[in-house]
Formats: structure tokens, sequence, C-alpha cells
């Protein structure tokens, strides 16, 4: 990387600004160009120094983070911006409606249970979304192509999705119709009690009716699941059935939930009528999921470059040439409804 990445501060707490810019500045890539401590001085530092990144705090007095994104996105859209949220449901509301609005991504504020746990959390989180968000998205070989896949009998959908996952799936599920005729399972990259906002959001904006998984429950056509927090989800046959486990067993490509744990699941249970989704996210976690899927006989789709907002994990799918297909954003929607005969 050339060009140091430019990045603005924005916390009203002077320890959270201190903070931060110490956790920046150890990184020889990142350049942090100022701090402010409201909203109407971020936007004004905004537009005098164009910075690339700016880490956003919600609760500030002046004038409160959301307003402050609004502003930013309308005037300064190609900005990335990273919300702190604290880990509270009141927090979590308010990042799944600033990540709505247009936020790029968020990182959790340090806890008074266990700061310097949550200070070492915030080191590891934040430098590599700061990075994922600027780095061109970029194939390095084009993918091979193939032929273009009919509808068929698919039993179940797939998806995996990690940075910019919210917002693409608030592009997605609400698209869908009331007569979608399999389940769909849902590995979003998030921790405990965001998963559960998230599902709210997406239940009050769609037909089909959204959920966070709960152990043991049956999987029902027509319903939405979402892997809550810090809990890999996998499905598994019960009798005639087929029932949600949830586990914490070791975390995955750093990750859970885990992408890979419920493509494998789906794979094994649903053989060649499973059809997955890889969306937006840093990292490769699906790929070793979406590897079982097709030795298996199903179908994997991957999200194009252009439309995701980090090109990680639909890249690592497409280059280790698992994709059947390789999508925008905007033709997901109908692609599905075409593909599970659907209108």
């Amino acid at each position: 990387m050339n060009k140091k990445i430019s990045v603005l501060v924005v916390d009203d707490s002077a320890i959270m600004r201190k903070l931060i810019v110490d956790i920046l500045k150890e990184d020889p890539e990142i350049e942090v160009v100022d701090t402010a401590k409201n909203g109407e001085e971020a936007i004004e530092k905004a537009r005098a120094l164009n910075p690339d990144v700016i880490t956003l705090d919600i609760e500030m007095p002046v004038m409160d983070g959301l307003t402050a994104l609004k502003i930013l996105r309308r005037e300064l859209p190609h900005i990335k911006i990273i919300m702190f949220s604290s880990l509270t449901q009141e927090g979590a509301k308010a990042t799944i409606d600033a990540l709505a609005l247009g936020a790029s991504d968020f990182v959790p504020k340090p806890s008074s249970k266990s700061f310097v746990e949550s200070v070492k959390k915030i080191k590891e989180d934040l430098i590599p979304k700061i990075k994922s968000l600027i780095i061109k998205k970029v194939l390095l070989k084009p993918p091979v192509k193939k032929p273009k896949i009919k509808a068929g009998d698919y039993k179940v959908c797939g998806i995996g999705v990690s940075t910019g996952g919210p917002q693409t799936l608030m592009q997605i599920i609400p698209k869908l119709p009331a007569n979608f005729p399999v389940p769909i399972l849902i590995v979003q990259h998030m921790p405990p009690v965001f998963t559960k906002q998230l599902a709210e959001r997406l239940d009050h904006m769609s037909v089909l009716r959204v959920k966070e998984a709960e152990q043991g429950e049956p999987v029902k056509d027509g319903l939405v699941y979402i892997a809550p927090g810090d809990y890999h989800m996998v499905v598994k046959k019960q009798g005639a059935g087929i029932r949600i486990h949830l586990h914490q067993g070791p975390p995955r490509n750093f990750c859970r939930p885990s992408v890979d744990e419920l493509f494998e699941s789906l794979a094994e249970v649903y053989n060649g009528k499973t059809l997955a989704l890889v969306l937006t996210g840093m990292g490769n976690d699906g790929k070793e999921g979406a590897k079982k899927i097709k030795e298996k006989g199903g179908v994997v789709l991957a999200q194009d470059a252009e439309s995701c907002i980090v090109f990680g994990m639909p890249k690592a799918v497409i280059e280790a040439n698992l994709a059947d297909e390789i999508l925008n954003l905007s033709q997901i929607p109908q692609r599905l409804k075409e593909l599970f005969r659907c209108s």
C-alpha cells in the first residue's frame, strides 16, 4: 500500500479518542489525520480533510452519531464509516440502525468488566476492518466460466456473510416472497445481542418470518434462521425431521458462528439439494463448507466484487472454482426466486 489510510477518530470521550488513536498509530499503514468530539465537529473535519475512514461513536452531545452518519452518507458517500457501539440491547439496536443507514461496519466498545480484554479485541478488530474496507476489490485471476444453473428441487438455502452483511441482507431477504418454499439459514459474523437485533429488524422488513435460531427447534420451510452470536449453528436429522443444533465448539477461521460449520452440516443433511450463497465479508469462512456442498452435488452462488463492501469471502470461493454463478447484489433476490421457482 503506497499511500497511508487516513482516519478521522470521532468520540465524545477524550479517553476513548486517545485509546483509538494510540491503537491506530501502531500500524505503519494508517495515519490518524484528526479527532472530533461530536457529530457537528466530525462533519466539518470530514469536509475539510476528506479521510478514507471515519470511526464514529453513536452516543455524543451536540450531534449524535446516527444524525452525523446520515449527513456524511449524503455529502461524502465515498468515506467508509465504522461505528463504535456498546454491548447492550440499546447499543445493538442503534448499531443495526447505523448499518441500515450506510455505515460500513462496527466495533464494540470496551466494557468495564473486562477493559483490558476489550481493548485487545478492538485492536484485533479495528485495524483489519479499516484495511479491508480500503483494499481494492480485484480478482487475482479470472474465474472459470460455467454454464448457467437451472431451477431445481432445492430443499434449503444457506447464506454466509460478514462485513457489510446487515445492509446486504436488508436488500435480499425483504424482497423474497411469502411463498418461498424452503428454510433459509444465515450465518452473519456478529456478537451476541446484535444477531437478535438484526433478526428483529429483518423480520419487521420482510413478509417471511425471520428469527434468531434456538437450540433444538425444527427447521421449517419459509422461515429464516440467523445463527446467534458466539454459537455455531448446524442442522441435524432427528427422526423424520431436521432440527437446529447450537454449540460453542472452537472458532473456525477465527469465527463463531462459522459459515463452514453451517454449510458442512447442510451438505451432510440435504446432500445435493443445498443451495448456498456467499456474500460480502472479510476472510475465507465458507470456502471449505462450499467445497463440501459442491462434493455432494449442491449449488454455490457468490456475490461479485463490485457490489461487495469487502470482497473476501466470495473471492475465496470464486478463486477456488466453487462458485456456479457470480452475481451482483441487485440480481440476487430475483435469481433466488427463479432458482426456487417462486414469484
